[in-house]
């Protein structure tokens, strides 16, 4: 996947990556249940003092349900998995403005944060195999095919936050086993350092001038954004969310006329020039724009196509910490964690309800490309992702290959 870069940088990045390697077929990717969430975002740029400070401003801190702080601190620790300190600003215990950093600093619960290179099955595993144990994990973020795998199998436990009814239906399980908590939609990243013009559309892409420029994050059989692209693609050529073949003729067309450059977009390959045309998760991109200023990175919603995705959170049924996994779920969907994530450049789950409530900060906003880029996304269903990724894993390496 995408957040992997040369040997110069820190193992967290290569967490990241890792993080977004998934099972093949059900278990593949951000996988989205059917109903979309539309945004409202401004665009401009803002420093990180100020998006902090704005954060601050708009949230005074969680009030939590009675008793519930007492009873996690008297637990004492959260186990928490896959997590990348890099990945929509999860952060870490010693990192303020994150999201780990902020639970530690609020409730000094320490966060035994690990394998952060673990894929959505692997944390289920995790559940699996620790089960009764100090090791097991308390909570999970996953992909919603793993969520309702989990919640199948009576692995997780219900538990409604109190900001639940602000989480779309459509986000959610029901009875409260698992919930989403933040969202991306397939974007287009150009390093106009090297590329003058940066395409708008799918069928941009099929420009000569992009010759040997238009990267993906690897195999879509095993790669979540990668096989998310491929989506969006059969969107855009007359596809659904019940047909992707459309997705994957079009880059066996695309590599046919020499555009398709097999080689993942890691950030040191856009960096460099050598994929700087990178469609990835649109929080990603949006990261490297911060990142690597010296690019000059332009980063767009595509006008056709228009494909999101998200993750979802869930507690253990064993959680050997449950109280700690409840406060850590009321902090997640609180104003002030639902903006921490909208500050690493990911969609909060809640962000309708939030902007309807005028809960946004501007510069928050402005992190996000403008609202029409947003409108149109579609999400599908577990059952479609499935169905989909089986079409994929079948056809893409004697279809397309090179990824």
């Amino acid at each position: 996947m995408v957040q992997r870069d040369d040997e110069s940088h820190d193992r967290s990045e290569a967490a990241a990556y890792d993080r977004r390697r998934f099972l093949r077929q059900a278990g593949l990717g951000v996988a989205g249940v059917a109903g979309g969430v539309l945004l409202e975002a401004g665009a401009s740029s803002a420093s990180p003092l100020s998006l902090n400070a704005a954060r601050r401003a708009a949230t005074s801190g969680p009030t939590m349900p009675p008793g519930l702080v007492a009873a996690a601190k008297k637990e004492g620790s959260i186990n928490l998995i896959a997590l990348p300190p890099t990945w929509a600003n999860y952060g870490a215990q010693g990192t303020k403005n994150t999201l780990i950093g902020d639970f530690y600093s609020n409730y000094k619960i320490t966060c035994n944060s690990v394998s952060p290179d673990d894929s959505s099955a692997q944390e289920l595993a995790a559940i699996k195999t620790n089960k009764g144990t100090s090791k097991e994990p308390d909570v999970v973020d996953v992909s919603a095919a793993i969520a309702v795998e989990g919640a199948k199998g009576g692995y997780f436990k219900p538990y409604k936050v109190q900001t639940w009814s602000e989480i779309p239906a459509s986000m959610k399980a029901a009875n409260g086993a698992w919930y989403g908590d933040y969202y991306g939609v397939i974007s287009f990243g150009t390093n106009t350092k090297v590329v003058k013009n940066p395409p708008a559309s799918w069928a941009d892409l099929l420009k000569p001038q992009y010759k040997g420029q238009v990267a993906i994050d690897g195999n879509p059989g095993a790669a979540g954004d990668a096989f998310a692209a491929i989506f969006s693609a059969a969107l855009a050529m007359g596809g659904s969310l019940d047909n992707i073949m459309p997705g994957i003729k079009f880059f066996q067309r695309l590599k046919a006329i020499g555009n398709f450059n097999s080689t993942d977009c890691y950030p040191a390959n856009i960096v460099s020039g050598e994929t700087p045309i990178a469609i990835v998760w649109d929080y990603l991109n949006l990261a490297y724009r911060k990142q690597y200023p010296t690019i000059k990175y332009h980063v767009n919603i595509p006008t056709t196509g228009r494909y999101g995705g998200f993750y979802c959170q869930a507690i253990s049924a064993s959680a050997p910490h449950p109280k700690a996994a409840q406060l850590w779920q009321e902090f997640v969907y609180s104003d002030e964690g639902q903006l921490a994530y909208l500050e690493g450049y990911a969609h909060p789950a809640r962000y309708t309800a939030m902007a309807a409530a005028g809960k946004i900060p501007a510069k928050l906003a402005a992190l996000l490309p403008p609202a029409g880029e947003y409108k149109g996304v579609r999400f599908a269903t577990v059952a479609q992702i499935a169905k989909a990724s089986a079409v994929v894993v079948k056809n893409w390496d004697s279809m397309v290959g090179g990824s």
